[in-house]
């Protein structure tokens, strides 16, 4: 059990040396009345997923396998926001550790470029209120070989600083950076996870974005007040974006 300076993030706590996905246990643990901010952690995941269906990528001993049980007192609609409030929290954990992260929207977290971190938020409803939101955190922390397929695209904490740090470290920190974001988001709302979260993007590089099988192509501007992206499509137009694949293209000009 990590040393916690949290109030309940984390305070009902499962190690486990290997699972399917954490998604799954916290899951399981969730529909049998796990308080909220339950936490599984587990040093390998044999079925790791991320977002659409794909592998996440889970060796033992190196990264950190994450996932907690959350239950936001709001509509269905504004849950939308949690993967930014978590990516946030996810941010500012790698910048208090000495790295220097960049937010790619939706829900990745990149260093040197590259993917040391993504997000899972799978969310169960009951009606108009929210029975409980599982949310999956992957972070690249000491690894130093990728395997060959993602190799091009991610990165680790180590490759990008040099450094190491435990796993126990940067679950601690993160429990602590989530637990108050999410609570400033539900007592304040969008407007303050909207300005954290721009302040590890980078605004006017050019995008190509893939949505429902149409491909866009332009410069990413900001975020609404809801939390979509906002892209200015090489004919002038502008976009808001709720979901899609997004990839950089090169520098704007």
């Amino acid at each position: 059990m990590v040393a916690l300076h949290t109030e309940w993030l984390g305070q009902a706590w499962r190690q486990v040396f290997e699972c399917r996905s954490t998604n799954d246990e916290a899951l399981v643990w969730a529909r049998a009345g796990a308080p909220i901010g339950a936490v599984v952690v587990a040093e390998r995941q044999t079925a790791g997923r991320g977002r659409q269906g794909r592998t996440w990528v889970s060796p033992a001993g190196d990264n950190l396998y994450f996932s907690t049980v959350l239950r936001p007192p709001l509509k269905p609609s504004d849950c939308a926001l949690l993967p930014l409030v978590v990516g946030v929290a996810v941010a500012e954990t790698l910048q208090a550790v000495g790295a220097a992260p960049e937010l790619k929207w939706p829900n990745d977290v990149l260093l040197d470029g590259k993917k040391v971190a993504g997000i899972l938020a799978e969310a169960h409803w009951q009606g108009e209120r929210v029975r409980h939101i599982v949310v999956g955190i992957g972070v690249n922390l000491n690894a130093i070989d990728m395997p060959i397929e993602i190799a091009s695209i991610a990165t680790s904490f180590r490759r990008s600083t040099g450094q190491t740090i435990s796993s126990e470290r940067f679950a601690a920190l993160l429990c602590e950076n989530l637990e108050r974001e999410h609570d400033q988001w539900v007592a304040q709302g969008a407007a303050p996870v909207l300005d954290q979260w721009r302040r590890f993007a980078r605004w006017g590089r050019a995008v190509s974005v893939q949505q429902e099988g149409q491909l866009i192509s332009g410069v990413a501007l900001d975020l609404d007040a809801s939390g979509a992206l906002l892209v200015r499509d090489d004919g002038g137009r502008q976009h808001r974006l709720w979901s899609g694949e997004i990839g950089f293209v090169e520098e704007a000009v």
